[in-house]
Parts: structure tokens; sequence; C-alpha cells
């Protein structure tokens, strides 16, 4: 196998929004032989206007429909037969994705998803496989980086649109393991995040992206349980979490607890809009 062959078989994909400075300085990571499509998901046309001259870089402006949205549209611009899907909140050697094509090889394209191990997140949230398997099994992989098989991605009808933010990545693997495809780890590629992809110079402006995150993530592991799981579990797993809640709220009200109360309002809210089976309606500028 040579470099040629690897790196003309993978697209790399980015989704943006509101983070063309950031997006800017990660491309700068990517060597100018891979294929690159981002979908900036604030319709910046100043960062089309930077990539404009970049052979092998399309950029694409778009509604903000969500994470998922967007990458089953950049899923239909990709050409090649993998496409290894990046948060630009991350630091990554992108040559080593000669090992995650390897892989795929030696496994007959028989999975959902690798990801690579990463060396700095939250493992309450996000699982690792056994470190001394090269190629570790495990249920989801993380969202921010995923080497993706496109042919797998199509039959699977890539992520589920609804989850406008969080757990779409963890849907697929489920579904796809429903399927015989397996998620991996490669255990011996490491990666960092380095902040995060948005961050806005106003202060109040990170305070309402705080509460949208809450919201979504609430309504989307919601909406995640009740998809996978019978109603009774569903129920019997977000009961203490909804009277926790409650219970914060009623605190923080007392004890004049603004800013944490807002937060838990928000938590409660996205999680009785998910009961409800409305949709991940709430955006940033819905937010007062």
């Amino acid at each position: 196998m040579n470099n040629k062959n690897f790196y003309e078989d993978i697209t790399i994909v980015i989704i943006s929004y509101k983070s063309t400075k950031k997006i800017i300085n990660f491309v700068k990571q990517i060597p100018n032989y891979f294929k690159v499509i981002i979908v900036d998901n604030s319709k910046d046309f100043e960062i089309k206007k930077h990539f404009n001259n970049y052979k092998n870089i399309d950029i694409f402006l778009k509604d903000n429909n969500g994470v998922s949205s967007a990458i089953n549209f950049a899923s239909s611009k990709v050409q090649t037969d993998y496409f290894f899907q990046i948060s630009p909140d991350l630091v990554f050697n992108f040559d080593d994705l000669k090992f995650f094509y390897k892989k795929a090889k030696e496994i007959n394209n028989k999975f959902s998803a690798v990801g690579p191990r990463f060396i700095n997140v939250d493992t309450k949230s996000h699982k690792h496989s056994n470190p001394n398997d090269e190629l570790g099994d495990i249920k989801s992989i993380h969202g921010s980086a995923m080497f993706i098989n496109k042919k797998n991605f199509d039959h699977m009808k890539g992520f589920d649109d609804k989850f406008f933010l969080y757990f779409e990545e963890t849907d697929y693997c489920k579904r796809c393991e429903k399927n015989d495809l397996k998620s991996y780890q490669l255990n011996k590629i490491r990666i960092k995040k380095n902040g995060r992809s948005v961050v806005f110079e106003d202060e109040n402006e990170n305070d309402k992206l705080e509460k949208l995150l809450i919201w979504h993530f609430t309504w989307s592991k919601y909406y995640f349980y009740r998809k996978h799981h019978n109603k009774i579990s569903t129920f019997l797993y977000f009961q203490p979490i909804l009277f926790r809640s409650l219970f914060k709220i009623f605190f923080f009200f007392i004890f004049r607890k603004k800013g944490k109360f807002e937060k838990y309002k928000y938590r409660i809210n996205g999680l009785i809009s998910s009961f409800l089976k409305k949709k991940s309606y709430l955006r940033i500028n819905e937010i007062l």
C-alpha cells in the first residue's frame, strides 16, 4: 500500500458553525493531497472567500439544521470510499489516517466507524476500549473524530437528523451494531481536544451557547433512550434525573442562584420537549 492509494481514498469532512478563524487554523494541519469538504452552518461568506482558491477544498454554506444534517449533506458530496469526520477543536496528525485505512481493509470494511483514542476527554461519558487491544471493540465512537466507510454509511441512511446536537454518533453505532457492523477504537492513535470549536468574544453569547448545549444534550439523550429502549426502561432511567433537576431548580430559585437556575431550567425544558416528541427546535438566537 503506498501513500497515494490511502489518501486518494479518503475525504476529510469538517462541520463549522461560527468558527471561521478556528477552521482556517485547523486546515493548516491537513496536507493538501487530501480532499476536504467543509460545511458551514452559519453561512459565513468569509470562510468561502478564504478557501476559494484551494483546489482540494469544497465549501458549502448551509442553514443551521444541526450536526447530523450537515454530515449527511457532506457525505452526499463524498466521492471516495471513506471519509473522516473531524471537529476543528482537535489536534491530529492526518497522515495517521493510513493506519485507519489499513485496518478498514483488514476487517473487510465490516465496521460502523473507527475512532482514535482520546487522551483528554471525560471517560464517564466517553468510554474507551481495552488499551492492550490494537483495534478494540467499543459500543460507540466519540463523534468528534470518526473514520467511516461511505458504503456502510449510505446503507444505514446516515445519521438520524432529528439529532441536532449530541448522540447522533451513539445512535449510528447502535443501529450499525444491530446490522453486525461493530465500532472500533484504534488505540495506538492518540488525539486530544484543544479548547472548543465555537467560542464567542461576547460572554453573553457564550452563556447563551452553554444553555443551548444543555437543552440539546438533554433533548437528544431522552430521544436516544426512547428510540432504543422500551417505555418502562426509559421512564425508570429519567425519573431520578427529572426529580433531581426539579429539586435543584427550586433550591437555586430560593437562594437566588440565577445562573445555575437558568441552566437547570433549560435542562428540564429540553427533557420535557423530547418527552412530548417536539422537534429539537431551540436555536441560539431564541435564547434570552
